[in-house]
């Protein structure tokens, strides 16, 4: 009997185990509200997919620093507006580090006689520094042998992955040299202004619809069509340069766009002479916000900075050759209807520069 006991005892805990192991391997994990998840094993309940496509959100920056201060008079030698344009370009990530960095500058000389006449050709076209790449003529100057074009990229390439605050704390000397080991391999120019428009750039930085893998360009179109002699008036040097920051998806759709303009002017008398403060700061289009006095002549009562933006947004999800293909009538004004009501100032510098700007993406 004792013996029967046991084996009847043996099969009860036999069966009652192997439902148990049942149950567990059928049931699914819950939520405090029943719901079953599909939450593999060793994975946190709480990311999600939509959690880990925010992750590679960046925001797109753009800044531009502008000056005139190497401007001379007309005396022996012609006189010359120069005007200094740093511009950078920058993605972001949720710490504030710098995902991917882009760095020119646009240095635009308009000579002038000591009779007040414009001598520069007003039709030329005039490149940035990138663009001009070794013909910008720094490399035989060059303590490393590089040019201009090449140890911008190279800084821009040391400050991915950094915050402000660390760029901000490479070590320069009085000149604004680095004094960096590691970066003196490759970086001999004043990195001040680009360490300032970086901190700007990432400050002004939006996010605009850019993941980290995006390309980033960074494009800038410069005329000097409007500059004028001194007559009665006193003349005018005005170097008018547009600059965008736009990044590519991998299909080369646009994923975020951000435009902005500068208008430097230099006056100069009939005798040559200059009468612009040369040490004034001088802000963008975008930072003159309604400042720039566009608003009470539109048509549709909107300031440049706003019309700006309204066709950056526009842009976005479409491809270079869609952007190239909006329709404008002979001034460069868009005609397209679902453009029109937000945009009324000529596009044609900021299509150019949306395609300048793929060509150079990285």
């Amino acid at each position: 009997m004792k013996k029967l006991l046991s084996l009847v005892l043996v099969l009860v805990l036999a069966v009652t185990f192997i439902a148990g192991c049942g149950s567990s391997s059928t049931s699914e994990p819950t939520t405090s509200t029943g719901t079953a998840t599909n939450t593999e094993a060793g994975a946190s309940p709480s990311t999600t997919a939509t959690e880990t496509g925010a992750a590679d959100a960046v925001k797109t920056g753009l800044a531009v620093i502008s000056s005139v201060a190497k401007s001379t008079d007309a005396g022996e030698k012609d006189g010359a507006a120069q005007v200094d344009s740093v511009a950078v370009a920058v993605t972001v990530d949720k710490d504030g580090k710098i995902v991917k960095c882009a760095i020119d500058t646009a240095q635009t000389k308009i000579n002038f006689s000591k009779e007040g006449k414009i001598l520069s050709d007003l039709k030329a076209e005039y490149k940035s520094k990138q663009e001009l790449g070794y013909d910008y003529g720094m490399k035989k100057a060059s303590k490393i042998g590089k040019d201009w074009f090449e140890e911008a990229n190279a800084f821009a390439a040391y400050v991915v992955g950094k915050t402000v605050a660390e760029i901000k704390g490479i070590a320069v000397n009085e000149e604004g040299v680095t004094t960096d080991a590691e970066l003196l391999t490759s970086v001999t120019i004043h990195i001040t202004d680009y360490v300032a428009a970086i901190e700007k750039a990432v400050n002004n930085a939006k996010d605009l619809g850019a993941k980290s893998e995006d390309k980033l360009g960074l494009a800038i179109v410069t005329s000097i069509a409007k500059s004028t002699d001194a007559g009665e008036k006193d003349g005018l040097a005005q170097a008018y340069s547009n600059y965008s920051a736009t990044t590519f998806d991998a299909a080369g759709k646009i994923t975020s766009c951000v435009i902005d303009a500068s208008q430097s002017n230099v006056n100069f008398s009939k005798a040559g002479k200059i009468t612009t403060d040369l040490k004034a700061p001088l802000q963008t289009k975008v930072e003159l916000g309604e400042g720039y006095g566009m608003k009470k002549a539109s048509k549709i009562g909107k300031e440049w900075s706003e019309q700006s933006d309204a066709f950056s947004k526009y842009v976005v999800g479409k491809s270079v050759d869609e952007v190239k293909g909006i329709a404008i009538n002979e001034e460069g004004v868009p005609t397209a209807a679902d453009l029109t009501s937000s945009v009324t100032v000529h596009i044609t510098d900021f299509t150019s520069m949306i395609e300048k700007a793929s060509k150079t993406a990285k």
